[in-house]
């Protein structure tokens, strides 16, 4: 017997004489795509047509094989089938609702592909007429809230999630995405909260369900009252907001967990072997090679639930057992699209894990660290655009949260202590630090790590100076807390003042500010120049490298280059001020008396540095150049580390010569800086402890459009034909009463 084999809709036997036989789905979709009313000579047409399995391929390619003009004259049929979709979905026979759901989303898409030109309103008219449109999209919500909200099929609730992210994304910028108002107006939040609520539906649905949440939110915010924006900042129901940041942690940790294993197959392979024999020469080539596709959409449904709900700030320190570290079996992760921008959601068995009730052997973690060691990962890396995007905004969030009142009570609590083993990007000069060693401190203390580690790495030819800013202002904001409710954080503030910066060897960096400080010692050595009191205080070996000081001699060496690219005295002077801050306010916050006479020591011992800022912006704000005023505002705020550096020499100097000794130990300058403070004289500076609040609409308009625009575009490509398939849901739906 002849085999039959399916391709396109078509039937055909083997046998090369026979004419090709047709679904009769396929052929009932021929029918639609006549003029004439298909129900007209088949009175059960549309009852039928819902019992067939939806063949979604042949749809959607008839859709886009149509021209403009022979898709109007069928647009009433196109009506009529999209309204009895919204019909069968009252159905009480579970297979023509799938059906139903399946062949709506087919005609968005197919729709939407035809049309991508035209404008949103003309997809309306194409698929349900402007006269009806309201009617239909009103009983189509309602539709889906109740299968959402239902105690039904699992399967249901996808589908009704996917037709969703099908109507959401039908544009590029879902601003322009005029179906939405009716979303807007009949709303699906409360079905939304209800899924993020409940563990089953969670751990099915909790993915789309927030990439769907965080994409309304952004339709039109900044145009118009967005009720989604207004009813996700009042939310206070606590196993909703837990439920929502399970589901961003667990999306963040999987991203952790891809990376690791990357990691640890790299360190494994032959490449480590070689690195091994060589010295590591090459170990930032290797790095590059391990790459993992980052999740812009659950990053920025975290902003948003950051950013607009206060109540959310407490999901940040929710404990739960680290994921990677409970055992459980995981299921593989589909295949998806490979895709600039993530959106593929992790296993629902990985999910159910971080529910698992809490065991003493095990190191529990929360949101904000899973989330620290994300952004260690991606902000490795700014040189790709989207891990640029990813990296900005992990800082916008950073930003965000280090405003919050009630985030840094629990930031800076030191009964909260956690290990945070963050990603460090590899060095020649530096080992990776082993997990068990990491001591447990406040999470302030892995935030401010993640920045040192940030100031460190990222000085090259592509310099990302709106990163640096946003970084350095997440420090201040930290400082502004600690000074104003006289935190004493047990930090090493070493690790900012003075931070390791051993160079990263590779072609296309400038070289770096670690580099560019032995340059210099051997031109000054050249020029028999003897650095005072640099040459007299004996610097231990591998000492760490000044890491706020050697941005600043990055920026002076690099001067030119950046100034035809950037502002660079917006940044200068906050680090200046980051100096001013402790220089004023030190005493308020500091740890110990010891830790304000290690700062002296360290603007001291670097003099020089700051001497060749100060001629740099000098002559720049003596000039009638564009840069006279910034240069200017730097000159005024160096006043207090110059009187430092000019009271302190000359004593420094005296006290080498007086007792013969041609190079002092730390401890004898720290003894000469403790006896000459009383005589010091500093300028009291005004406004080191304020600062602007983060503000979106102001700044982050255009950079927030862009980045929903390519995680809608994302959304709607990984929205597959495999991930509408009935396979399942045939099994599940496989007796129709």
């Amino acid at each position: 017997m002849a085999q039959v084999e399916k391709r396109g809709g078509l039937l055909r036997k083997s046998s090369a004489s026979k004419k090709p036989l047709k679904e009769k789905v396929v052929l009932m979709y021929d029918e639609i795509f006549m003029t004439e009313d298909p129900s007209k000579c088949s009175p059960r047409f549309w009852e039928e047509l819902f019992l067939m399995k939806v063949n979604l391929e042949y749809l959607e390619g008839k859709l886009e094989s149509l021209d403009g003009e022979e898709l109007m004259k069928i647009k009433d049929n196109i009506n009529c089938l999209f309204q009895h979709c919204i019909q069968a979905l009252r159905e009480e026979h579970p297979i023509r609702v799938v059906n139903a759901l399946q062949t709506l989303c087919a005609l968005i898409r197919g729709v939407h592909q035809k049309n991508k030109s035209t404008s949103g309103f003309d997809i309306i008219n194409m698929l349900m007429g402007f006269d009806k449109a309201e009617l239909c999209m009103k009983n189509l919500m309602e539709s889906l809230d109740s299968l959402l909200c239902a105690e039904g099929s699992e399967s249901l609730k996808s589908l009704c999630l996917k037709l969703l992210l099908c109507l959401v994304t039908v544009t590029d910028n879902i601003s322009q995405n005029t179906i939405l108002e009716y979303v807007m107006i009949n709303s699906i939040f409360e079905a939304i909260l209800q899924i993020l609520s409940h563990p089953l539906s969670r751990r099915e649905h909790g993915y789309d369900t927030v990439v769907l949440l965080a994409l309304l939110v952004n339709y039109r915010k900044y145009e118009s009252v967005n009720p989604y924006i207004v009813k996700l900042s009042i939310v206070d129901d606590e196993a909703t907001l837990n439920g929502m940041g399970l589901v961003i942690a667990q999306a963040l940790s999987e991203y952790n967990r891809q990376y690791k294993d990357k990691e640890e197959e790299h360190q494994s392979g032959f490449f480590s072997a070689l690195t091994n024999m060589v010295g590591s020469m090459f170990i930032a080539d290797a790095h590059e090679k391990i790459s993992v596709q980052t999740n812009e959409a659950i990053l920025l449904a975290l902003y948003e639930a950051v950013h607009l709900n206060r109540n959310f700030i407490t999901v940040l320190a929710q404990s739960h057992p680290e994921m990677g570290l409970v055992t459980t079996p995981v299921s593989p992760i589909p295949t998806a699209p490979v895709t600039p921008l993530g959106t593929t959601p992790p296993s629902s068995d990985v999910i159910s894990s971080v529910e698992l009730p809490l065991d003493a052997d095990v190191q529990t973690s929360n949101l904000l660290i899973t989330f620290l060691k994300y952004s260690s990962i991606v902000m490795q890396d700014t040189k790709d655009e989207h891990r640029l995007h990813s990296g900005k905004l992990c800082l916008i969030i950073l930003t965000c949260i280090a405003e919050d009142q009630y985030a840094n009570a629990f930031l800076h609590d030191d009964n909260m202590n956690f290990r945070v083993n963050l990603h460090r990007m590899p060095m020649r000069h530096r080992k990776k630090a082993a997990d068990k060693n990491l001591p447990c401190r406040p999470l302030v203390c892995a935030v401010l790590d993640l920045m040192v580690e940030f100031i460190v790495t990222h000085m090259m030819k592509e310099f990302p100076m709106d990163l640096y800013i946003r970084c350095i202002q997440v420090v201040h904001k930290l400082l502004c807390y600690q000074k104003k409710c006289r935190v004493r954080l047990q930090y090493t503030w070493r690790e900012l003042w003075s931070a390791i910066s051993y160079a990263k060897v590779k072609k296309d960096w400038v070289v770096s500010s670690f580099l560019a400080g032995i340059m210099e010692a051997v031109e000054e050595k050249k020029k028999k120049v003897l650095a005072v009191p640099e040459t007299l205080l004996r610097v231990k070996t591998f000492r760490r490298a000044e890491a706020l000081i050697n941005l600043l001699k990055f920026l002076m060496s690099n001067e030119t280059v950046l100034l035809a690219k950037h502002n660079i005295f917006t940044l200068t002077l906050m680090i200046v001020n980051l100096f001013n801050m402790f220089i004023t306010y030190g005493d308020t916050f500091l740890p110990t008396p010891s830790s304000y006479d290690e700062l002296y020591y360290e603007i001291i011992r670097m003099h020089q540095s700051f001497d060749n800022l100060y001629s740099m912006v000098l002559r720049l704000s003596t000039n009638a150049g564009q840069w006279k005023e910034a240069a200017s505002k730097v000159t005024h705020a160096l006043v207090n580390i110059r009187a430092i550096i000019n009271h302190f020499n000359p004593k420094i100097e005296s006290y080498a010569a007086v007792n013969h000794i041609s190079q002092l130990s730390e401890e004898q300058v720290l003894e000469v800086v403790r006896a000459n403070y009383d005589t010091l004289t500093l300028k009291l500076q005004d406004g080191l402890d304020q600062y602007e609040r983060y503000s979106e609409q102001h700044k982050e308009a255009a950079f927030f459009k862009e980045l929903v625009r390519s995680i809608s575009t994302n959304v709607r490509r990984n929205l597959a034909f495999h991930t509408l398939s009935q396979e399942v849901l045939l099994k599940e739906f496989s007796t129709i009463s």
